[in-house]
């Protein structure tokens, strides 16, 4: 192994150990641009899997071994969707795109009501109030 794999294979592996790991290291940020500079000497691009780790690395929790096995799996199916959406080719709008199927997604569960009400509900509204005066 050349020097320049090994130090690239130390570095991923620091990550793993220090940050993927059980306890978050203090200096998780670090870890992580070394390894990426390191990927960059090796001439690898970077996938979305690393673009969206180095872009969102302050949003990861302290402890991420509490982090569920179904979160996982549903993160890397959406992933591997996106992978084939756009064909093994990188592009600038892959995370706008994956941020808005997470919000499409979770906003079925939501349902927001209306501040808008309807002519028939207003006619009601206005002939309800309109029968209480009279009386």
């Amino acid at each position: 192994m050349a020097q320049v794999e090994e130090e690239a294979w130390v570095a991923f592996m620091n990550v793993v150990a220090r940050f993927l790991g059980k306890k978050k290291d203090p200096e998780y940020g670090r870890l992580v641009n070394d390894m990426l500079e390191n990927f960059q000497k090796l001439g690898w691009n970077m996938n979305l899997k690393l673009h969206f780790l180095n872009l969102h690395l302050d949003f990861f929790p302290q402890n991420l071994g509490n982090v569920g096995e179904e979160q996982g799996k549903r993160f890397h199916q959406d992933i591997k969707q996106m992978d084939q959406r756009y064909q093994g080719r990188w592009n600038v709008a892959m995370i706008a795109d994956y941020c808005w199927c997470l919000k499409s997604k979770t906003k079925q569960n939501q349902k927001r009501r209306s501040i808008w009400l309807s002519f028939a509900t207003k006619m009601t509204r206005y002939s309800d109030k309109r029968h209480t005066n009279i009386n």
